[in-house]
């Protein structure tokens, strides 16, 4: 690639992610520790010294810890069933595990206030408790166990574990002392992303913490939105920060520390059917307990969707399109689903925009500079979306004030929607042969026309890939939205949460029925994905 050409290509993503990303962060530290323009460390003490905030975050620690550890034991079994076994339906039901990962938080939330809420369908009343947050997470964070472990467990030799049985060792020490030591960076890799997303979880425990219950990410809303104390949310987002940036490093210095040198096979040779009785159970006790955890809190929101207090009906969902904003309303579900599709829309346009530039850079580039460009790029999904709603509002005031327009969402929205278009389309741009270009010339092409007619064709099914991901992601971003828009022009997710706000039975038939299309859009997506996703290539 031209110098001039690659320079321009990295000015655009880095030009962006540092107006939108770099720049309202340094605010935010500014303002923690300057509040009146000099440092003062007043709103540290303030913060370290308030045992209730101290609480948030103890907190905040102890239920992601908590999450990542019974996420891992939950899904494990599954994730050595798919990668073990071959079974009928396997690709759909991987496909359809992955949708509670990609589903709004808030849908995630209502959907287990409809499972263990008020009049909940199990009859017994969870919300306000740890335990609704942790089984919460658990549906959400499955998915990543399963594919990340289960992954790199169906490259593993299992000639291997033969080996050590054939020796002697029992099925449970041949798993300790092989199988494990094997798997421990897809286990790292799956701990730290579960861990960040329980660290920083907002909707789920906004909805069901029921008022008593708070992470960081929750009081940092609280402070901004309610008390409008901005120094002392600003230096919770400081050590929200902090808290982030010491996982990524431990991971990095893990990975670092703990990588093995192993010998990959296909997954096609790794797997087999059951042969055994006992085989043949673990398949289908696994299938089934993932039916119960993943299936019922989504199949109790569509029932509790239909079931009108009067009988059966679509009654909550043609509520949804009667105009008018009542006092008891504050919103128009219709005007919020369309804000959702028009944000989306703009979001995704943004997203391809600066990822393909990205991911040229990136697929091209070589040695620490393009590895440092392409951590920079991923940082966004390790920052909380509230950290960067807030930061929003802090800095984009100069030199043109930001604050009150509508491009603020999609733009907030297209941060977290960048990282799933680069890791999409990067190793599909790689595994283009450098000698078809290079024919392409020698016959006369210029680069514009050798990326029309040789990258281009390979590249869009991977950039559709990322534009499935960047859509389902802005149509369900919660915690970026909750701070940035305007009364007048709130999403599903925030429509979804004022109706849960509200009292009266109409009002939460109409937040699951809106809960339900967000849903049914979200499938949508990942069957987008999983069309055009290139098989071993742009896995996420």
């Amino acid at each position: 690639m031209r110098r001039p050409a690659r320079a321009a290509l990295v000015a655009v993503p880095l030009g962006f992610l540092a107006i939108f990303f770099l720049w309202p962060l340094v605010s935010i530290v500014w303002t923690g520790l300057a509040p009146g323009g000099s440092f003062d460390p007043g709103a540290f003490g303030e913060v370290l010294t308030d045992g209730d905030l101290l609480g948030v975050a103890w907190f905040t620690l102890w239920q992601a810890a908590l999450s990542t550890v019974v996420t891992l034991a939950v899904a494990l079994p599954g994730a050595y069933v798919f990668a073990r076994f071959r079974f009928p339906g396997k690709r759909l039901i991987r496909a359809a595990a992955t949708i509670p990962f990609v589903l709004p938080t808030v849908v995630v939330g209502t959907a287990f206030l409809a499972l263990i809420g008020p009049n909940g369908a199990l009859g017994i009343r969870l919300d306000g408790t740890v335990w609704a947050i942790l089984a919460a997470h658990v549906f959400f964070n499955y998915a990543v166990v399963l594919r990340t472990v289960g992954g790199l467990w169906s490259h593993l030799d299992p000639r291997l574990e033969e080996a050590a049985r054939s020796l002697g060792a029992s099925r449970w020490r041949t798993f300790v002392e092989v199988t494990l030591p094997l798997l421990r960076p897809a286990l790292a890799s799956a701990a730290s992303i579960v861990f960040l997303f329980t660290f920083t979880s907002f909707g789920i425990v906004l909805i069901l913490g029921g008022g008593g219950l708070a992470t960081l990410e929750v009081e940092i809303y609280r402070q901004t939105a309610t008390l409008f104390d901005l120094p002392v949310a600003a230096v919770l987002a400081v050590l929200q920060l902090i808290g982030v940036t010491a996982v990524l490093l431990a991971y990095g210095r893990y990975q670092e520390r703990r990588a093995v040198e192993q010998s990959l096979r296909p997954a096609a040779e790794t797997s087999r059917r059951p042969a055994t009785a006992a085989e043949r159970l673990l398949v289908g006790g696994v299938l089934a307990s993932m039916a119960v955890i993943l299936g019922a809190p989504l199949l109790v929101l569509i029932r509790r969707s239909l079931w009108t207090g009067e009988g059966w009906g679509l009654g909550f969902y043609r509520a949804l399109g009667e105009q008018g904003r009542t006092a008891a309303q504050f919103v128009d579900a219709g005007e919020a689903i369309g804000n959702s599709v028009a944000y989306a829309l703009a979001a995704t346009l943004i997203a391809l925009v600066v990822g393909l530039s990205a991911a040229a850079v990136v697929a091209t580039g070589k040695g620490r500079s393009s590895r440092w460009f392409d951590a920079l790029l991923m940082l966004p999904l390790g920052t909380s979306a509230v950290t960067i709603g807030f930061g929003f509002i802090v800095a984009l005031d100069s030199p043109v004030d930001l604050r009150a327009s509508a491009w603020l969402i999609p733009l907030a929205h297209s941060l977290v929607a960048i990282p799933f278009v680069v890791r999409s389309v990067v190793p599909v741009m790689r595994s283009v042969r450098a000698r078809l270009r290079e024919a392409a010339a020698v016959l006369g092409a210029g680069p514009g026309r050798v990326w029309r007619e040789i990258d281009l064709p390979i590249v869009t099914r991977a950039a559709a890939v990322g534009a499935g991901f960047a859509m389902a992601v802005s149509l369900g971003e919660f915690g970026a939205t909750a701070f940035v828009a305007r009364p007048d022009t709130p999403t599903m997710p925030v429509a979804i949460f004022r109706f849960l706000g509200r009292p009266g039975e109409l009002n939460f038939g109409r937040a699951m029925a809106m809960s339900v299309l967000l849903m049914l859009v979200t499938a949508a997506a990942v069957a987008l994905i999983e069309r055009f996703r290139t098989p071993g290539l742009g896995d996420f």
